[in-house]
């Protein structure tokens, strides 16, 4: 029998150096050296990576944090304190990073910046309050928020910058992982649909190009072909057209609509959380219910049985 592999185990495979985590076989990068710049230029684009996966409007200046936090308190319609809250949050979000930056700046200057530091506990409390706060901020798909991604910037100036980047290979397996059970699901469900045969190796090709986008830095020289294989293979899922529906019933041309809309949906999940590099478990657990009731559809208009997907 082969033995376990360990967690963090390093190998080259194919000519790629990848770590084991989790199931998955992930590249691995170096990461940049554990200086005061790096460690700023990583809160700044860990700013950045937060506000290009929520809801738009709630990017609010870090100085007009007393006019949020007024708009949102004196607010009372439950609709409009909710995104007047995602905004508060955005505020305190990006007060905590102004504070970071500032001080790693001062420790470039050589001034020591203890942990109980007044402008420290200043960042911490924003952040907390920010934190609370997430729960009102929804991803841009309009569904759940994104927990993982607040608390970033505080881990990246606490802890040294290759303890951060190990942390967010777990966060990759993970999201492998939903990946592959996303993919499995759609072709458990609307793959076994005989007016969808053939989607199949769509979905397929989606999901490795997938997987293969969400291990891939930006910075790597591969992103091209790795970007541009991972959009082509999403419009070519989108495109999948089933067997005429002119010539069946009008149940089954109602599956068949409800089996492309859930193509679509499952293609919008994977896609959401592939760029994010974080598991959406509400959203993922939600469209497995969606599946499941297709299936039970399908089944009962003498439509194969399919098979379950495993709980969530």
């Amino acid at each position: 029998m082969n033995e376990p592999i360990n967690n963090g185990t390093i190998e080259l495979i194919d000519g790629v150096r990848r770590i084991y985590c989790d199931g998955y076989w992930i590249k691995v990068y170096d990461p940049p050296a554990d200086s005061l710049q790096s460690k700023k230029q990583l809160i700044q684009a860990l700013t950045r990576r937060l506000f290009n996966h929520v809801e738009h409007g709630i990017n609010i200046p870090g100085k007009r944090l007393d006019e949020a936090r007024r708009a949102y308190e004196t607010e009372h319609d439950p609709a409009r304190k909710r995104v007047k809250g995602a905004m508060f949050a955005g505020a305190l979000f990006n007060r905590a990073t102004d504070i970071f930056t500032k001080l790693v700046e001062l420790q470039e200057q050589g001034i020591e910046i203890d942990t109980d530091n007044a402008l420290m506990r200043e960042c911490g409390f924003c952040l907390q309050e920010a934190l609370s706060l997430g729960k009102l901020v929804l991803h841009r798909s309009g569904e759940e928020g994104i927990d993982e991604l607040w608390g970033e910037p505080f881990r990246a100036f606490s802890i040294p910058v290759e303890a951060f980047y190990e942390s967010r290979i777990i966060k990759i397996a993970q999201t492998l992982r939903d990946i592959d059970r996303l993919g499995a699901v759609m072709t458990a469900t609307i793959g076994l649909v005989p007016m969808y045969d053939g989607i199949q190796s769509a979905i397929n090709h989606f999901t490795r190009a997938a997987k293969l986008k969400c291990e891939t830095l930006r910075t790597d020289p591969d992103i091209f072909d790795v970007w541009s294989d991972f959009v082509v293979a999403a419009e070519e899922l989108a495109a999948f057209s089933p067997a005429p529906l002119h010539s069946l019933n009008a149940d089954a041309r109602q599956l068949g609509s409800d089996g492309q809309r859930l193509l679509l949906q499952g293609r919008d999940l994977v896609s959401y959380i592939t760029r994010a590099r974080v598991p959406m478990p509400k959203s993922t657990r939600e469209f497995i219910e969606r599946c499941e009731t297709f299936s039970a559809r399908a089944h009962m208009q003498g439509q194969p049985l399919l098979a379950s997907p495993a709980p969530y």
